[in-house]
């Protein structure tokens, strides 16, 4: 079985005096889906959050690609290949498609085949139309598709990718799921953050569930989908 390519061990967190994560553990071995599940307010976002160093933990362990990278500032995780998609998406409202990916482009040193805006275009086509277009005339939907295209300019090996589908029309969540898939085929493991089941089924080959800070399920996709127990204890609404 393949080393993890992101191993987090123990991750605690905090926002001032009140702690939101409780020892943490999971893992994303190279070129592998993996979901976190869980409902609002879970811990899911802070998750991402501390192990990009976004938050900085208050304890545990963050490796990724061999390194210990707990606490480190978020430019130096991403520079190291681990990409971050925040669920606020956070482009360029100003700068037009082309340009916002410009902003993410980073040449690869591994000698992988880089990322270019026509390779993205395919898997988004979406943003091919308004190439010249500003990003805050852009729906909801196709800033989304924008925040992840320009994460992989960056060519990163391993994406953390914060709620893709809240929030977004039926057929355009079927975009995002295409382009998780897309990802996946391309080598790039993705760690999402979901609580819609149907999308992360459509994608994920493993799940972690998260309440209240805590992980309380860890297996496959297939085997949460078919344990009713634990789907009514800690994803229904």
């Amino acid at each position: 079985m393949d080393k993890p390519l992101l191993d987090v061990s123990g991750l605690t967190a905090a926002y001032g005096r009140a702690q939101v994560l409780f020892g943490v553990t999971l893992r994303l071995r190279p070129g592998e889906v993996v979901a976190l599940m869980g409902r609002n307010g879970a811990g899911k976002s802070t998750t991402l959050k501390a192990i990009m160093g976004v938050l900085p933990p208050t304890g545990g362990t963050v490796w990724f690609e061999g390194r210990a990278v707990t606490g480190w500032e978020p430019f130096r995780v991403a520079r190291l290949g681990l990409g971050y998609v925040p669920e606020e998406r956070r482009i360029f409202t100003d700068l037009t498609v082309m340009e916002n990916l410009e902003v993410g482009r980073k040449v690869p040193a591994d000698g992988r085949a880089a990322w270019t805006p026509e390779r993205l275009f395919s898997i988004f086509p979406n943003l091919a139309e308004m190439r010249g277009r500003r990003a805050a005339a852009m729906s909801g939907g196709e800033q989304q598709m924008l925040t992840i295209a320009r994460t992989l300019m960056g060519n990163p090996h391993a994406v953390l990718l914060d709620e893709p589908s809240e929030g977004l029309a039926p057929v355009i969540v079927e975009q995002m799921a295409d382009g998780v898939l897309r990802m996946k085929r391309e080598g790039i493991a993705v760690l999402l953050s979901e609580q819609n089941l149907s999308f992360a089924g459509a994608v994920s080959d493993r799940a972690y569930v998260i309440e209240k800070g805590a992980i309380h399920f860890e297996g496959t996709m297939a085997a949460l989908e078919a344990d009713e127990a634990v789907r009514e204890a800690y994803l229904t609404v």
